[in-house]
Protein backbone atom coordinates (compact mmCIF):
# COMPACT_ATOMS: atom_id res chain seq x y z
CA UNK A 1 0.00 0.00 0.00
CA UNK A 2 2.88 2.33 0.75
CA UNK A 3 4.28 1.87 -2.77
CA UNK A 4 0.91 2.67 -4.31
CA UNK A 5 0.42 5.73 -2.12
CA UNK A 6 3.90 7.01 -3.07
CA UNK A 7 3.08 6.52 -6.75
CA UNK A 8 -0.18 8.42 -6.33
CA UNK A 9 1.64 11.18 -4.44
CA UNK A 10 4.20 11.41 -7.24
CA UNK A 11 1.52 11.62 -9.93
CA UNK A 12 -0.30 14.33 -8.00
CA UNK A 13 2.89 16.38 -7.59
CA UNK A 14 3.72 15.80 -11.25
CA UNK A 15 0.37 17.24 -12.29
CA UNK A 16 1.18 20.47 -10.46
CA UNK A 17 4.57 20.62 -12.19
CA UNK A 18 2.78 20.06 -15.50
CA UNK A 19 0.51 23.06 -15.04
CA UNK A 20 3.39 25.50 -14.70
CA UNK A 21 5.88 23.79 -17.04
CA UNK A 22 3.53 23.37 -20.01
CA UNK A 23 3.02 27.14 -20.17
CA UNK A 24 6.77 27.65 -20.12
CA UNK A 25 7.19 25.13 -22.95
CA UNK A 26 4.49 26.88 -24.98
CA UNK A 27 6.34 30.18 -24.81
CA UNK A 28 9.71 28.62 -25.62
CA UNK A 29 8.27 26.58 -28.48
CA UNK A 30 6.76 29.66 -30.09
CA UNK A 31 9.35 32.36 -29.42
CA UNK A 32 12.49 30.48 -28.28
CA UNK A 33 12.45 32.55 -25.08
CA UNK A 34 13.25 31.18 -21.63
CA UNK A 35 10.39 32.98 -19.92
CA UNK A 36 11.79 33.00 -16.36
CA UNK A 37 9.11 35.49 -15.27
CA UNK A 38 6.53 32.77 -15.95
CA UNK A 39 6.79 31.76 -12.28
CA UNK A 40 5.63 35.26 -11.35
CA UNK A 41 2.20 34.33 -12.72
CA UNK A 42 2.24 31.29 -10.44
CA UNK A 43 2.65 33.63 -7.47
CA UNK A 44 0.14 36.14 -8.85
CA UNK A 45 -2.51 33.43 -9.26
CA UNK A 46 -2.04 32.38 -5.63
CA UNK A 47 -2.18 35.94 -4.34
CA UNK A 48 -5.31 36.90 -6.29
CA UNK A 49 -7.14 33.74 -5.25
CA UNK A 50 -6.41 34.30 -1.56
CA UNK A 51 -7.19 38.04 -1.61
CA UNK A 52 -10.44 37.74 -3.61
CA UNK A 53 -11.63 34.76 -1.54
CA UNK A 54 -11.01 36.66 1.70
CA UNK A 55 -12.69 39.80 0.36
CA UNK A 56 -15.80 38.21 -1.18
CA UNK A 57 -16.10 34.80 0.45
CA UNK A 58 -16.45 33.27 -3.02
CA UNK A 59 -13.74 30.78 -3.95
CA UNK A 60 -15.11 30.15 -7.50
CA UNK A 61 -15.09 33.90 -8.20
CA UNK A 62 -11.52 34.11 -6.92
CA UNK A 63 -10.44 31.31 -9.29
CA UNK A 64 -12.02 33.10 -12.25
CA UNK A 65 -10.44 36.46 -11.36
CA UNK A 66 -6.99 34.90 -10.83
CA UNK A 67 -7.02 32.98 -14.12
CA UNK A 68 -8.38 35.78 -16.31
CA UNK A 69 -6.26 38.54 -14.73
CA UNK A 70 -3.08 36.45 -15.02
CA UNK A 71 -3.83 35.56 -18.63
CA UNK A 72 -4.48 39.18 -19.58
CA UNK A 73 -1.34 40.36 -17.81
CA UNK A 74 0.61 37.73 -19.73
CA UNK A 75 -0.65 39.26 -22.99
CA UNK A 76 0.33 42.74 -21.82
CA UNK A 77 3.82 41.60 -20.87
CA UNK A 78 4.31 39.97 -24.26
CA UNK A 79 3.32 43.20 -25.99
CA UNK A 80 5.31 45.59 -23.81
CA UNK A 81 8.37 43.51 -22.89
CA UNK A 82 9.02 40.74 -25.40
CA UNK A 83 7.57 41.94 -28.69
CA UNK A 84 9.94 44.94 -29.01
CA UNK A 85 13.07 42.80 -28.46
CA UNK A 86 12.33 39.66 -30.48
CA UNK A 87 14.76 40.73 -33.22
CA UNK A 88 17.61 40.83 -30.73
CA UNK A 89 19.70 37.79 -29.65
CA UNK A 90 17.91 35.40 -27.25
CA UNK A 91 20.02 36.43 -24.25
CA UNK A 92 18.41 39.89 -24.41
CA UNK A 93 14.96 38.41 -23.80
CA UNK A 94 16.39 36.18 -21.06
CA UNK A 95 17.87 39.16 -19.23
CA UNK A 96 14.59 41.05 -19.64
CA UNK A 97 12.68 38.06 -18.26
CA UNK A 98 14.91 37.77 -15.20
CA UNK A 99 14.51 41.49 -14.54
CA UNK A 100 10.75 41.19 -14.95
CA UNK A 101 10.60 38.31 -12.48
CA UNK A 102 12.53 40.33 -9.89
CA UNK A 103 10.24 43.32 -10.51
CA UNK A 104 7.15 41.13 -10.02
CA UNK A 105 8.48 39.78 -6.73
CA UNK A 106 9.21 43.28 -5.45
CA UNK A 107 5.75 44.44 -6.55
CA UNK A 108 4.16 41.57 -4.61
CA UNK A 109 6.22 42.55 -1.56
CA UNK A 110 5.09 46.19 -1.79
CA UNK A 111 1.41 45.45 -2.50
CA UNK A 112 0.76 42.39 -0.32
CA UNK A 113 3.44 42.75 2.35
CA UNK A 114 6.63 40.96 3.29
CA UNK A 115 4.95 38.21 5.33
CA UNK A 116 2.58 36.99 2.63
CA UNK A 117 -1.16 36.31 2.81
CA UNK A 118 -3.30 33.36 3.92
CA UNK A 119 -6.94 32.32 3.67
CA UNK A 120 -9.16 33.41 6.54
CA UNK A 121 -11.26 30.27 6.04
CA UNK A 122 -9.19 27.91 3.84
CA UNK A 123 -11.37 26.11 1.24
CA UNK A 124 -11.13 22.43 0.30
CA UNK A 125 -9.20 21.44 3.43
CA UNK A 126 -10.05 17.75 3.23
CA UNK A 127 -7.39 15.05 3.54
CA UNK A 128 -7.59 11.46 2.33
CA UNK A 129 -5.70 8.71 4.15
CA UNK A 130 -3.65 6.26 2.03
CA UNK A 131 -1.46 3.87 3.96
CA UNK A 132 1.05 5.94 5.91
CA UNK A 133 0.44 9.01 3.72
CA UNK A 134 -2.16 11.74 3.73
CA UNK A 135 -3.29 13.24 0.43
CA UNK A 136 -4.87 16.70 0.44
CA UNK A 137 -7.99 16.88 -1.71
CA UNK A 138 -6.44 19.97 -3.32
CA UNK A 139 -3.72 17.79 -4.90
CA UNK A 140 -6.33 15.43 -6.30
CA UNK A 141 -8.10 18.46 -7.77
CA UNK A 142 -4.75 19.54 -9.20
CA UNK A 143 -4.40 16.21 -10.97
CA UNK A 144 -7.92 16.44 -12.40
CA UNK A 145 -7.39 20.07 -13.41
CA UNK A 146 -4.03 19.33 -15.02
CA UNK A 147 -5.25 16.37 -17.05
CA UNK A 148 -8.41 18.21 -18.09
CA UNK A 149 -6.69 21.46 -19.07
CA UNK A 150 -3.75 19.83 -20.83
CA UNK A 151 -6.05 17.35 -22.56
CA UNK A 152 -8.21 20.24 -23.70
CA UNK A 153 -5.12 22.06 -24.89
CA UNK A 154 -4.12 19.00 -26.91
CA UNK A 155 -7.56 18.86 -28.53
CA UNK A 156 -7.38 22.59 -29.28
CA UNK A 157 -4.01 22.13 -30.99
CA UNK A 158 -5.02 19.05 -32.96
CA UNK A 159 -8.70 19.52 -33.85
CA UNK A 160 -9.37 23.24 -34.37
CA UNK A 161 -8.37 25.84 -36.93
CA UNK A 162 -6.89 27.92 -34.12
CA UNK A 163 -4.75 24.96 -33.08
CA UNK A 164 -3.57 24.35 -36.63
CA UNK A 165 -2.60 28.02 -36.92
CA UNK A 166 -0.85 27.72 -33.59
CA UNK A 167 1.23 24.72 -34.66
CA UNK A 168 1.99 26.27 -38.03
CA UNK A 169 3.27 29.41 -36.33
CA UNK A 170 5.60 27.33 -34.17
CA UNK A 171 7.07 25.25 -36.99
CA UNK A 172 6.98 27.62 -39.99
CA UNK A 173 6.15 31.18 -38.89
CA UNK A 174 6.98 32.81 -42.24
CA UNK A 175 4.89 30.32 -44.19
CA UNK A 176 2.06 30.68 -41.67
CA UNK A 177 2.12 34.44 -42.14
CA UNK A 178 2.04 34.06 -45.93
CA UNK A 179 -1.17 32.00 -45.58
CA UNK A 180 -2.83 34.85 -43.70
CA UNK A 181 -2.35 33.62 -40.12
CA UNK A 182 -2.08 36.51 -37.70
CA UNK A 183 1.10 35.56 -35.85
CA UNK A 184 0.72 38.35 -33.29
CA UNK A 185 -2.72 37.07 -32.25
CA UNK A 186 -1.34 33.53 -31.96
CA UNK A 187 1.38 34.84 -29.64
CA UNK A 188 -1.20 36.69 -27.54
CA UNK A 189 -3.19 33.46 -27.20
CA UNK A 190 -0.03 31.58 -26.29
CA UNK A 191 0.83 33.97 -23.47
CA UNK A 192 -2.76 34.05 -22.21
CA UNK A 193 -2.98 30.25 -21.98
CA UNK A 194 0.51 29.82 -20.53
CA UNK A 195 0.01 32.51 -17.88
CA UNK A 196 -3.44 31.18 -16.98
CA UNK A 197 -2.05 27.66 -16.49
CA UNK A 198 0.66 29.03 -14.19
CA UNK A 199 -2.05 30.85 -12.23
CA UNK A 200 -3.99 27.60 -11.79
CA UNK A 201 -0.84 26.00 -10.37
CA UNK A 202 -0.47 28.97 -8.01
CA UNK A 203 -4.07 28.62 -6.87
CA UNK A 204 -3.53 24.97 -6.01
CA UNK A 205 -0.27 25.84 -4.24
CA UNK A 206 -2.16 28.39 -2.12
CA UNK A 207 -4.64 25.69 -1.10
CA UNK A 208 -1.98 23.16 -0.10
CA UNK A 209 0.14 25.62 1.91
CA UNK A 210 -2.41 28.29 2.94
CA UNK A 211 0.35 30.85 2.47
CA UNK A 212 1.47 32.88 -0.53
CA UNK A 213 4.66 34.93 -0.19
CA UNK A 214 6.50 37.23 -2.61
CA UNK A 215 9.11 34.51 -3.18
CA UNK A 216 6.65 31.61 -3.55
CA UNK A 217 7.51 31.28 -7.24
CA UNK A 218 11.29 31.00 -6.78
CA UNK A 219 11.67 27.25 -6.39
CA UNK A 220 8.92 26.61 -8.93
CA UNK A 221 10.76 28.77 -11.46
CA UNK A 222 13.93 26.72 -11.06
CA UNK A 223 12.07 23.42 -11.18
CA UNK A 224 10.07 24.39 -14.27
CA UNK A 225 13.27 25.36 -16.07
CA UNK A 226 14.86 22.06 -15.03
CA UNK A 227 11.82 20.17 -16.27
CA UNK A 228 11.70 21.72 -19.75
CA UNK A 229 15.45 21.12 -20.15
CA UNK A 230 15.01 17.50 -19.03
CA UNK A 231 12.19 16.96 -21.49
CA UNK A 232 13.98 18.73 -24.33
CA UNK A 233 13.42 22.44 -24.95
CA UNK A 234 10.20 22.96 -26.89
CA UNK A 235 9.04 19.32 -26.56
CA UNK A 236 5.55 19.12 -25.06
CA UNK A 237 5.68 15.34 -24.77
CA UNK A 238 9.08 15.53 -23.10
CA UNK A 239 7.88 18.19 -20.67
CA UNK A 240 4.90 16.12 -19.54
CA UNK A 241 6.98 12.97 -19.09
CA UNK A 242 9.63 14.91 -17.16
CA UNK A 243 6.94 16.44 -14.89
CA UNK A 244 5.50 13.11 -13.81
CA UNK A 245 8.90 11.41 -13.68
CA UNK A 246 10.19 14.12 -11.35
CA UNK A 247 7.07 13.94 -9.17
CA UNK A 248 7.44 10.17 -8.77
CA UNK A 249 11.20 10.33 -8.18
CA UNK A 250 10.76 12.99 -5.49
CA UNK A 251 8.01 10.99 -3.79
CA UNK A 252 10.12 7.84 -3.58
CA UNK A 253 13.45 9.51 -2.81
CA UNK A 254 12.11 11.44 0.18
CA UNK A 255 11.34 8.13 1.94
CA UNK A 256 14.81 6.59 1.65
CA UNK A 257 18.42 7.49 2.35
CA UNK A 258 18.49 10.01 -0.52
CA UNK A 259 15.81 12.02 1.25
CA UNK A 260 17.94 12.06 4.40
CA UNK A 261 20.95 13.38 2.52
CA UNK A 262 19.32 15.72 0.02
CA UNK A 263 16.55 18.31 0.24
CA UNK A 264 13.46 17.42 -1.79
CA UNK A 265 13.86 20.49 -3.99
CA UNK A 266 17.48 19.56 -4.74
CA UNK A 267 16.44 16.21 -6.20
CA UNK A 268 15.17 17.91 -9.38
CA UNK A 269 18.56 19.45 -10.03
CA UNK A 270 20.44 16.26 -9.21
CA UNK A 271 18.21 14.46 -11.70
CA UNK A 272 18.87 17.25 -14.23
CA UNK A 273 22.65 16.92 -13.83
CA UNK A 274 22.55 13.15 -14.30
CA UNK A 275 20.38 13.39 -17.43
CA UNK A 276 22.42 16.17 -19.01
CA UNK A 277 25.63 14.21 -18.44
CA UNK A 278 24.10 11.36 -20.45
CA UNK A 279 22.02 13.33 -22.94
CA UNK A 280 22.89 17.05 -23.03
CA UNK A 281 20.04 17.99 -25.39
CA UNK A 282 17.37 16.57 -23.08
CA UNK A 283 15.39 13.35 -23.21
CA UNK A 284 13.15 14.05 -26.19
CA UNK A 285 15.14 16.34 -28.45
CA UNK A 286 16.57 14.71 -31.53
CA UNK A 287 20.31 14.69 -31.91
Amino acid sequence: MTEISLLVQGLLDGSLYALISVGLTLVYGLLRILHVAHAGFFTLGGYLCVVVTNATGSFPLAILVAIVASGLLGMVIYRLVYHPILRHPPFVALIASIGLFIAMEESFRIIFGEQGVAYIAPPLQITLHMGEHFLPISKIIAFIAATTLIGGLGLLAAKTRTGIAWRATVTEPEMASSFGINIINVRYLNFFIGSALAAVAGIIFSLTTNLVEPTSGDVWSYKALAIIVLGGLGSMKGTLIACFALGIIEAYCTTNIIGQIMNRDAIAFAFLIVVLMIRPQGLFTKR
